[in-house]
């Protein structure tokens, strides 16, 4: 079996909490029990877990969080699925070295306990993580 990148995550609630995951951003459904649930975020098993005493206050530029790199295609039309929701941005969606083999999309948004998602895109992965340039 490949290796599959697991995090686990407290929440506030697991009502809203699978709400947010699984209609609002899509994910699928894992494991379900009185205290947890695992949800499918893009390959990452993500088990959240009920535990209002442990949650972490979002930092202003989000330094804690945790996300995705898609496809262009994949992050617009998640981008469009979250416009029909409403839905707590720490960064609104910008782009950073527009025009050039570095540029990317990405914002950061915040769920419904305060852990902070990214999703970004990049127009060339491999030059975006070129130290060279």
């Amino acid at each position: 079996m490949p290796p599959i990148l697991h995090l686990s995550l407290p929440v506030r609630d697991l009502a809203s909490t699978k709400s947010f995951y699984v209609d609002v951003l899509g994910c699928g459904l894992g494991r379900e029990r009185d205290r947890f649930i695992d949800v499918w975020f893009y390959g990452l098993q993500l088990t959240l877990h009920e535990r209002p005493g442990q949650l972490l206050a979002a930092e202003a530029n989000g330094v804690r969080h945790f996300g995705v790199t898609l496809e262009p295609d994949e992050l617009r039309a998640l981008l469009e699925r979250l416009g029909n929701h409403p839905i707590e941005w720490l960064d609104e969606v910008s782009t950073d070295y527009a025009g050039t083999p570095r540029e990317q999309t990405k914002a950061k948004l915040l769920d419904p306990s305060g852990n902070v998602i990214e999703l970004k895109t990049y127009v060339d992965p491999v030059a975006a993580f070129d130290h060279t340039m």
